[in-house]
């Protein structure tokens, strides 16, 4: 077979040259252990289910055993003789050359030597044990190991591991544990550094948190001990296989049918928007169907501590920041990125997510011609977003009257569109405010489309429904009618129109 060092006989009755592999099974950065090839492209699903099963621990003789194929927990025998047939199979087979091979033809090498390693040394288990054997170890050389079968679930939203031995994930809007767990907290580092080093990153004691992204575009966050007291924290916010759209918006009742016409025209005729948002509420997925809706003409920049925006436009190049280097230097912040924007002839600037001084430059950005400009930032409401706007220009070290400050953002900011995550899990939009000017010292805005809570049902789960305003004609109308929109707008906002049925 490919890559193999001798015949897996000859190389079963040798002693380990590596014997670190057994103690230390994925084996990715750790200096005594050897390394297997970091996955060509995204990692390769689990074939058979979702969920492995355990396998009963190893015994001289065959003995009957129950049905366990829903459970994922393992014990300590399971992890000593996976370590045994790793240590051999590593020993039968040059690993590094795996990566010469497509991920299938990988994986079949992988488990041809495997089920001969399993003969020769008369281990005995059941066929669905040995299945699970073998993709477990091939998870581990090819992949994320106990990862894997979460990573190919499109129906998670979030995935969270507190050390070892706790993962919990998110379906449906809620946050349950699973029987998910890794052998120990070593082998979740390894994994933790296998994602991380993919995308030129690092996490250590030195260096003990670190943001990264997977080849699919989810969202990676790593937080090491000695910050992480329990182990690892390893959280990952996946995107799904198949982009939502603004129509897959209103049929989960996110958005009114109305309310996401307005929404496409607000990407279309190149308002200045802010999305704001609490964690989980939605904003990245926001942001990406309100970019179906720019122009394939326009060139476009977006800006990312983890690249994760998916713009379908032809002419798009996407930036992302640096950590620094071990040396403390090599540093690319956000706003390095963004006063940068300004030079590489942009027509719309995205900013993925706004944090701290950077805010400054993109308001900026949006009052000196890059109309159409979007980014969000975390907040509850479309009242503190711009209060949030005005501290992070203050962290920057700006000595701005504040009133010179709330001018900018008025002159910046066209519209601000909030969405949430409801106590019951469901996430919808809350409202679509438009900033319209000053009085005093004070930002005025007005609501023009608007969710109101009715009420729960049997089930728990909150009804209601979207609802214009009925503002005829709001700020952005003469923007609507420059591109030709404004009767699309006006039926848009139609109060009678708008919000009639209830979203549960």
């Amino acid at each position: 077979m490919f890559g193999r060092r001798g015949s897996s006989a000859d190389q079963s009755r040798k002693a380990p040259a590596k014997s670190s592999i057994g103690s230390d099974a994925q084996g990715v950065t750790s200096v005594d252990t050897v390394e297997p090839p970091a996955p060509s492209a995204a990692p390769v699903s689990p074939e058979p289910s979702y969920e492995p099963a355990t396998p009963t621990p190893v015994n001289p003789a065959p003995q009957p055993e129950p049905e366990v194929r829903n459970s994922t927990r393992r014990s300590p025998d399971y992890y000593a003789t996976k370590a045994s047939i790793f240590n051999a199979l590593v020993e039968a087979i040059d690993l590094s050359q795996l990566s010469r091979l497509g991920p299938e033809d990988a994986r079949d090498e992988i488990r041809d030597v495997v089920n001969d390693i399993i003969a020769l040394k008369n281990v005995v288990m059941s066929i669905a044990e040995q299945e699970d054997l073998l993709e477990d170890i091939c998870n581990d050389v090819l992949g994320y190991g106990p990862l894997e079968p979460l990573l190919a679930r499109d129906d998670i939203a979030d995935i969270m591991v507190n050390g070892a031995d706790t993962v919990y994930i998110e379906t449906e809007g809620k946050v349950e544990k699973t029987e998910i767990q890794f052998r120990d907290n070593k082998q979740l580092m390894n994994i933790c550094q296998r994602i991380v080093s993919q995308v030129g990153r690092r996490v250590d004691e030195s260096s003990p948190i670190c943001d990264a992204r997977l080849p699919d575009g989810s969202r990676v966050n790593v937080i090491a001990p000695p910050l992480s007291l329990d182990g690892p924290s390893l959280t990952i916010r996946k995107f799904k296989k198949d982009k939502l759209t603004l129509e897959q918006l209103v049929r989960y009742g996110s958005i009114s049918r109305e309310g996401a016409g307005l929404l496409e025209i607000i990407g279309r005729v190149r308002c200045n928007v802010i999305i704001s948002g609490g964690t989980g509420s939605g904003k990245t997925t926001l942001l990406n169907c309100l970019t179906r809706y720019i122009d394939k003409s326009e060139r476009i920049i977006t800006c990312e501590d983890s690249a994760e925006l998916q713009l379908q436009q032809p002419h798009v190049v996407r930036l992302e920041t640096r950590p620094p280097n071990l040396e403390g230097e090599g540093q690319v912040t956000m706003r390095d990125l963004v006063k940068n924007c300004l030079r590489m002839r942009p027509e719309r600037i995205i900013v993925g997510e706004v944090r701290g001084p950077e805010v400054f430059d993109l308001l900026q950005a949006m009052n000196t011609g890059h109309d159409g400009s979007m980014g969000t930032i975390h907040s509850n409401s479309p009242r503190e977003c711009l209060k949030r706007m005005e501290s992070m220009i203050a962290m920057g070290g700006y000595s701005l009257p504040a009133r010179t400050v709330r001018e900018m953002i008025v002159g910046s900011v066209d519209l601000i569109i909030q969405a949430a995550r409801l106590r019951d899990g469901s996430r919808r939009i809350t409202h679509v405010t438009e900033v319209v000017g000053m009085e005093g010292d004070v930002i005025t805005t007005q609501d023009i489309f608007l969710y109101d809570m009715l009420g729960e049902d049997a089930q728990g789960r909150i009804m209601g429904r979207h609802r214009s305003t009925g503002i005829g004609r709001p700020q952005m109308w003469e923007r609507a009618r420059y591109f030709g929109e404004e009767e699309r707008l006006a039926k848009m906002l139609d109060a009678s129109d708008v919000g009639e049925g209830l979203n549960g």
